[in-house]
């Protein structure tokens, strides 16, 4: 039996004539008067009722059309599913994000979750190194890290550009300044993160730091930028943030650092030979919202 016997006999079945069924399968009718004998002979069973006026259903055969029905629609269902999973439609994403709240990422899963509500997105936080293992690791698909990224299983992304800024508790002595110079901040007690868990901002942070005549003193360590907020508004020390996170606490002041302003790149990153039609999906809607 093939799927094709199937849907011979629904057509006769609904349109109880041979010659209108064969018209509707593109076939001629003495094939088809063929093929529904063969069926019925490898089931054991009439399925139709012929006379020269009219062709009927007999009992057994109304049970097997409703079978076959079920069938072709699993059939049916199978190669919509079969058709959604090729275009990324269906399926399953875990995306790391670095802790706060990043706007493109936002941005990315309404659009990606509009478009493609078939497909069930985790998202994890981490920091850059974390995402990095996980992401060769396949526990992640994708991750919107700190660049840069140096790997060769993976592919980096330019995403956002955000200018750094410094938080500080707000009683502190330099908070009454409206831009800071680097060189103030040599003696002051910084709130970071080590240099394992985002290493290419933290060399970019270290590295400017150094070019400024001075090493950070470093009294806190923490896992990311927005935990050194915590230590910043304990009046524990100060930290670098980034511009747009004004909003975190009502106990600290962020001030800009006189020019030129240095700036931290972010971005998208994946395994290069981990492409799936879901996560081309996800790339696809974070390309477009970047280049808007």
């Amino acid at each position: 039996m093939e799927l094709r016997h199937l849907r011979y006999v629904v057509a006769v079945a609904e349109e109880l004539n041979f010659g209108r069924a064969a018209t509707r399968l593109n076939i001629s009718q003495p094939p088809l008067s063929q093929q529904i004998l063969q069926l019925e002979n490898e089931l054991g069973v009439r399925i139709f009722q012929r006379t020269k006026r009219e062709v009927r259903l007999t009992e057994a055969g109304k049970r097997i059309i409703a079978e076959a029905y079920q069938v072709l629609g699993q059939v049916d269902h199978l190669e919509t599913v079969a058709a959604q999973a090729v275009k990324g439609e269906i399926g399953s994403l875990c995306v790391g994000a670095l802790g706060g709240v990043n706007d493109v990422l936002v941005d990315t899963l309404q659009v990606f979750g509009k478009r493609y509500p078939g497909v069930h997105v985790e998202l994890k936080y981490m920091c850059t190194s974390e995402q990095i293992q996980n992401l060769r690791e396949g526990r992640i698909q994708v991750g919107f890290v700190a660049l840069p990224v140096q790997h060769e299983t993976l592919v980096s992304e330019f995403v956002k550009e955000q200018v750094l800024r410094v938080a500080f508790p707000k009683n502190h002595p330099l908070a009454r300044r409206q831009r800071v110079p680097l060189s103030a901040l040599g003696d002051q007690p910084f709130i970071f993160f080590p240099r394992r868990s985002t290493p290419g901002l933290h060399d970019l942070i270290t590295g400017m730091c150094r070019k400024a005549g001075f090493s950070l003193n470093v009294v806190h360590e923490v896992d990311s930028i927005v935990a050194s907020l915590v230590f910043v508004r304990a009046g524990l020390g100060i930290a670098f943030c980034v511009a747009g996170m004004e909003d975190k606490s009502d106990g600290i002041v962020y001030r800009p650092l006189q020019a030129p302003e240095p700036r931290i790149q972010y971005g998208m990153a994946y395994k290069r030979e981990a492409q799936s039609p879901v996560l081309n999906s996800f790339i696809s809607v974070v390309r477009r919202l970047v280049r808007k």
